[in-house]
């Protein structure tokens, strides 16, 4: 069974089917792909919030991984079905930290959890401050 992420705070669904491309010769899910499918959890959780990356890069930011971290609990394989759960664990003024759960969409069971820190830099490179709508989903 998958962990439940924390009360209160507003959780972002996606799903995504494992692609053959993204498997080894075992029909195993590459460690690598999932960190593709944390970015589709994190693109998915600012649709959902109704602004999307695009947007976020058309006010001259963006947002820059300067951490990662991935656990791996359990494989996932071709054809399987995934649900990545995404939220803000912590964001102040210039970074934002999302953590992650993927899960079989099936049973629920636990197969990755992970986090990763984001700082916004603008255009050419300098830390700046996250621009509005995105700023105000501090502590929601």
């Amino acid at each position: 069974m998958a962990p439940n992420p924390p009360q209160g705070v507003f959780v972002a669904e996606s799903e995504i089917e494992v692609r053959y491309a993204e498997t080894d010769a075992m029909g195993v899910v590459h460690h690598g792909s999932f960190v593709i499918y944390l970015e589709l959890g994190r693109t998915g959780y600012m649709r959902q919030r109704g602004h999307d990356y695009s947007s976020f890069e058309s006010t001259g930011h963006h947002m820059a991984v300067v951490e990662l971290n991935v656990r791996y609990h359990r494989p996932a394989r071709y054809g399987q079905t995934l649900r990545v759960r995404s939220w803000i664990e912590d964001m102040n003024r210039r970074s934002i930290t999302f953590c992650y759960i993927i899960s079989d969409a099936r049973d629920n069971s636990c197969l990755v959890t992970g986090s990763s820190r984001h700082v916004c830099i603008t255009r050419t490179g300098r830390v700046a401050t996250i621009p509005e709508p995105w700023l105000s989903w501090r502590g929601s």
